[in-house]
């Protein structure tokens, strides 16, 4: 039967090398997969890159008003109708709406979906695509990394040209923004330590 999966992680936990390899090993098996990830996600254009330096074009962008069941039919639809997964990769910026087609393309078309992304933003709380699959998944798996003093990192930090930051828009992608915007994966105790104690 197939699954709605969603791994999710901290930032710099692999997602995407993980992503990249489970595409990998159908495809050696001789199946088809489609790639796509949110049009939001500028970085890349249109690959899904790994910090290894590995990198694949998507097979289609989703637009945060498009309908994903139709989008997955109409690339199966240039394959064969054969496809043996959909790989998601930063999931988090997923419409709710748009998860929720993610389950019934599990349900309803037999094609297992594997989602990945971050569970929450930098001030802590749940991106409402994450909330969503967390919700609606058959199966969730951590991928995890390590804060720099070495213990479980949980949360993103975000700094703004090398100063962390605690307000601003849930979506900061750097080539959006005039300043360089980078993101630390940390612990808790870290984060709260760098907040000054706020978890916003």
């Amino acid at each position: 039967m197939a699954k709605l999966y969603f791994r999710y992680g901290a930032m710099n936990s692999g997602k995407s090398t993980a992503l990249l390899q489970a595409a990998f090993n159908y495809e050696e098996r001789g199946q088809h997969v489609l790639l796509a990830k949110p049009e939001i996600d500028t970085k890349g254009a249109d690959q899904i890159s790994s910090r290894l330096g590995v990198a694949r074009r998507v097979d289609f962008l989703i637009a945060p008003d498009a309908d994903v069941r139709a989008l997955v039919a109409e690339h199966a639809a240039g394959i064969g109708g054969n496809v043996a997964c959909l790989l998601i990769d930063e999931a988090q910026f997923l419409h709710p709406r748009q998860v929720d087609d993610l389950l019934r393309i599990v349900v309803d078309d037999g094609i297992p979906v594997l989602a990945y992304g971050i569970r929450t933003d930098f001030q802590t709380r749940a991106f409402p695509g994450s909330a969503r699959l967390l919700e609606l998944a058959h199966s969730l798996e951590e991928l995890k990394t390590i804060c720099r003093c070495g213990r479980k990192a949980l949360f993103n930090a975000r700094l703004v040209g090398g100063r962390f930051v605690f307000d601003g828009d849930q979506v900061a992608i750097d080539e959006l923004s005039h300043e360089k915007v980078t993101y630390e994966s940390m612990c808790a105790e870290c984060y709260l330590r760098e907040s000054g104690g706020r978890l916003h």
